[in-house]
């Protein structure tokens, strides 16, 4: 395991724990900044990704992750949010995550060497040609990882490998390979801390990315979330009097037109009617942007 750039030693590592509370956390900031430096260069890979997926989710397919320990947790948080965000239907994402729920309680090693266990994962959710999977792992050598990498791969989906060593496999049998070259743990090995904050990092990144590419993201507001609570209805309102330049009580009328929906209420505020809204971004592929427009000219 030694010779994995993750798992040798830091040169912060020695004498860790004899080190004041400030110096030692200051030396685990540190470290995780120069993590997030790691993503600037992978941001090509990213794109691409970001692309491929959103062509994914566009013709009708799915955008599935898939990782086990904190590569998975990682995974797990980029997905969930996406429907909340972006108005992704969760069906559409599906999560790959070694153990199942019952890892979340309470995550053991075991279950990331079992390549029935990927195997059984990878058939049950239903992926196709033409979908594409996110693969994360930090070593780039999770036999969880690998195999449904593979199994994808012979299935005819776009494979994204995201990983934290140079070379690895995983890397190596992706169509869009992205490198975050983490290196060195400062707690040796505990790839939750650096090769993990810049796997989020790049997550988030990508999915604002694939957002936009969808016409999901429009002068940075969310314009397809569907406001369901009294947080995202404020917020929803609040997005909508901003794109259409109306007053808050205008948007909330729109927003009760179209059921919380953000797109056609911010064209409902700018003067269409519902009908016409719904006509506009039909025409548009969903995309705000030339449906006000072509209200507008």
């Amino acid at each position: 395991m030694a010779d994995r750039p993750t798992e040798a030693r830091h040169p912060h590592s020695a004498g860790l724990h004899t080190l004041p509370g400030p110096d030692a956390l200051s030396h685990l900031l540190d470290a995780q900044l120069a993590a997030l430096a790691t993503v600037r260069p992978a941001i090509p890979m990213i794109d691409k990704a970001a692309t491929a997926a959103a062509s994914s989710l566009r013709a009708g397919g799915k955008l599935a992750y898939a990782g086990a320990g904190s590569s998975g947790l990682m995974a797990l948080a980029d997905a969930l949010e996406l429907a909340g965000t972006f108005g992704i239907p969760p069906q559409a994402t599906p999560i790959l995550f070694a153990g199942g729920t019952a890892a979340l309680l309470h995550m053991t090693g075991g279950v990331e060497d079992d390549p029935a266990l990927a195997e059984a994962d990878f058939h049950r959710a239903a992926l196709k040609q033409g979908d594409t999977i996110l693969c994360l792992s930090a070593s780039g050598s999770t036999p969880y990882t690998l195999v449904i990498a593979d199994l994808a791969r012979k299935a005819g989906l776009t494979v994204v490998g995201i990983a934290n060593v140079a070379g690895s496999k995983l890397l190596e049998q992706s169509h869009i390979p992205i490198l975050l070259d983490t290196g060195p743990e400062v707690v040796n090995g505990s790839t939750r801390m650096g090769a993990a904050t810049a796997q989020k990092v790049a997550l988030n990144m990508l999915s604002v990315r694939l957002g936009i590419c969808l016409g999901h993201v429009h002068d940075g507001y969310m314009v397809n979330v569907v406001a369901d609570n009294a947080k995202l209805i404020d917020r929803a309102a609040r997005i909508v009097a901003g794109l259409s330049g109306r007053d808050l009580d205008t948007a909330k009328h729109a927003l009760a037109q179209t059921g919380g929906a953000v797109k056609p209420a911010v064209l409902i505020a700018a003067g269409a009617s519902p009908e016409q809204a719904g006509a506009l971004l039909k025409n548009s592929d969903g995309a705000l942007g030339p449906a006000l427009a072509a209200l507008n000219p």
